[in-house]
């Protein structure tokens, strides 16, 4: 499956007796390729899910918001792939989100079509504080001039 710009397998790892992530660009081919194996189901039978909530804690931003939308919500399932949802209720979900900066993170929840709180990360607090500030100076203009049409 690939999440960003990489490729990454998901296996059974018989060294460690645990289901593993590994980026295929550091693999290397092994000849012979070994004994053959019995079929493994995946874990929660999602493999996409299991390799984004690995990568996810490897990003030195993290946060954690609660999303106004039920866990099930096309919404909530969407973001899957940037990281974990966890269920509160049937109204709201947490999404525990990574990224490489506070600007990334902004960037993706950003995305988002639905409402969000902040539960932790004061960092990505400030920099959504700052973001909403230049937004809102960007259509302050448009607010004060006529429309074009002169209507």
């Amino acid at each position: 499956m690939t999440w960003g710009r990489r490729w990454y397998l998901v296996a059974w790892d018989v060294g460690r007796d645990d289901w593993r992530t590994f980026r295929v660009d550091r693999m290397r081919p092994w000849i012979p390729t070994g004994p053959r194996f019995a079929p493994r189901d995946l874990p929660n039978g999602d493999a996409a899910a299991f390799v984004a909530h690995g990568v996810a804690q490897l990003w030195p931003y993290q946060a954690t918001v609660r999303l106004h939308a039920p866990a099930e919500s096309e919404a909530a399932r969407s973001y899957a792939t940037y990281g974990r949802i966890e269920p509160v209720d049937e109204h709201t979900c947490r999404l525990h989100i990574g990224a490489e900066t506070p600007h990334a993170l902004a960037f993706l929840l950003g995305a988002l079509e639905v409402d969000f709180d902040i539960e932790d990360a004061p960092e990505l607090a400030e920099h959504l504080l700052r973001v909403a500030d230049r937004y809102r100076r960007a259509v302050e203009p448009t607010r004060t001039r006529p429309p074009a049409d002169g209507a």
